[in-house]
């Protein structure tokens, strides 16, 4: 008896992922929920768990290959004899009715006739174009859309000659020239990470060479979008913490006791929820010409990790209490190092924080989290001589907080205001809310 292992699905949007390392080989024995192999998406690492025990009995895919969900990956058995001894060939879809292999053949191949009957009989399902973007991801879809790419200048691998991510980056990283009789259109200008030129670097002999990671890739493409979408603007306002800091320490004990560590997060969290209230432009999106007021406060909060940047988003935040926030904060941050969060807790947040000052950056200038319009970041907090208003110096816990937002939809004036009410309710903070 054989059971099957799949590339699992890892959230609504995901549609493949690449196999990053096996942690068991042909011939080793399995447990039911074992942890069987990591796999990455462009949105987090996962490991995926044995759906049975047995002997592993077949590796249909290598470390580094991309494969599309649901699909077979390996096998596993009962019978040890019935193992191989390593990766066995993938699988090949079942071929296709000979119009989709005339829809997928090279151009020059196609007879005019032929293409002018596609595009306008009406059982055809649509244009050439139309049914080539059908056997593309949505994921694949997005990035040509971003890129300004036209997914037919693109050979397909994939299943019935599917675009796949992979796909896509090869073409990005190739750079093809437009062929003569299919000139690119003017508008279709090439990716920012694809027109390096001259400035690109030749390695030497000495260099050691890795490739991006998925992650990596996704990491890199979409900053760039973000920087060519909006009009970054970042203003930077000195807190003092010292109210905070004393709260955390009274409350800190307590709160333990419940499990939970006190950290500053929650207060700063608690603050822009509160700040939002009064500016909810600062968790709005640009939706062509118009402005979309979006009604729940996700909050991301971006947390480091060993292989990259990760970003779980706090849904409802502005309806959770200190307590709440601690113990999202917490829970979020320890999944996500432990490569334990699945996708759909990493999309759909509507204003970000992210805290390099646990490295001991005074603040910074952060690239804006699309499609949102403004992110937060948080410096260390250090004790320094302050001279307060009464013309005193005094010790005091001290914090720069910068936000960078669209400058498109946000004026100066209101970055600033919301900061100014960030601010008042740190340095002010209720302990009635703890």
């Amino acid at each position: 008896m054989s059971t099957n292992v799949v590339m699992p699905q890892m959230g609504e949007s995901v549609t493949e992922g690449t196999i990053t390392s096996w942690f068991k080989q042909p011939g080793d024995w399995v447990e039911k929920d074992d942890s069987l192999l990591l796999i990455t998406t462009d949105k987090v690492d996962a490991e995926v768990p044995s759906p049975a025990s047995g002997y592993l009995q077949k590796v249909l895919f290598p470390e580094g290959e991309t494969v599309e969900i649901d699909t077979v990956i390996a096998v596993l058995s009962a019978d040890k004899s019935d193992a191989s001894d390593g990766p066995a060939e993938a699988p090949k879809a079942a071929p296709e009715p000979s119009k989709d292999a005339e829809q997928d053949a090279p151009e020059s191949q196609k007879p005019a006739p032929a293409l002018a009957a596609v595009g306008s009989s009406a059982n055809s399902g649509g244009t050439v174009t139309e049914l080539r973007r059908s056997r593309s991801s949505p994921l694949v879809r997005r990035m040509a859309e971003e890129h300004n790419v036209d997914i037919n200048a693109i050979s397909g691998t994939g299943i019935s000659g599917r675009v796949t991510k992979k796909d896509f980056l090869n073409y990005l990283e190739n750079k093809p020239a437009a062929p003569a009789s299919r000139p690119a259109p003017a508008a279709a200008a090439a990716p920012r990470t694809a027109d390096a030129g001259r400035y690109a670097y030749q390695p030497v002999a000495s260099d050691r060479i890795e490739p991006f990671t998925p992650m990596r890739k996704s990491i890199a493409d979409h900053m760039v979008i973000s920087r060519d979408t909006s009009v970054h603007v970042t203003t930077v306002f000195e807190i003092d913490m010292t109210r905070v800091a004393k709260l955390r320490a009274s409350h800190k004990a307590a709160y333990a006791q419940k499990g939970v560590k006190l950290s500053f997060m929650p207060f700063i969290l608690k603050a822009v929820t509160d700040g939002i209230a009064q500016y909810p432009i600062m968790n709005s999106a640009i939706v062509d010409r118009s402005i979309a007021y979006r009604q729940e406060v996700n909050l991301g909060m971006a947390v480091a990790v060993d292989w990259g940047l990760l970003v779980p988003v706090i849904r409802n935040a502005d309806e959770k209490s200190i307590l709440g926030l601690a113990r999202s904060v917490s829970d979020m941050a320890e999944r996500a190092r432990e490569r334990k969060l699945s996708p759909d807790e990493l999309q759909g947040g509507t204003f970000t924080v992210t805290n390099p000052g646990v490295f001991g950056s005074l603040f910074g200038t952060p690239i804006i989290n699309q499609p949102q319009v403004a992110i937060l970041c948080v410096g260390t907090i250090t004790k320094r001589p302050v001279v307060t208003e009464d013309d005193a110096i005094a010790i005091r816990h001290m914090m720069y907080l910068s936000l960078s937002f669209d400058h498109r939809i946000i004026d100066g004036a209101t970055g600033d205001r919301f900061m100014k009410a960030v601010k008042d309710r740190l340095e002010n903070f209720p302990e009635e809310l703890l």
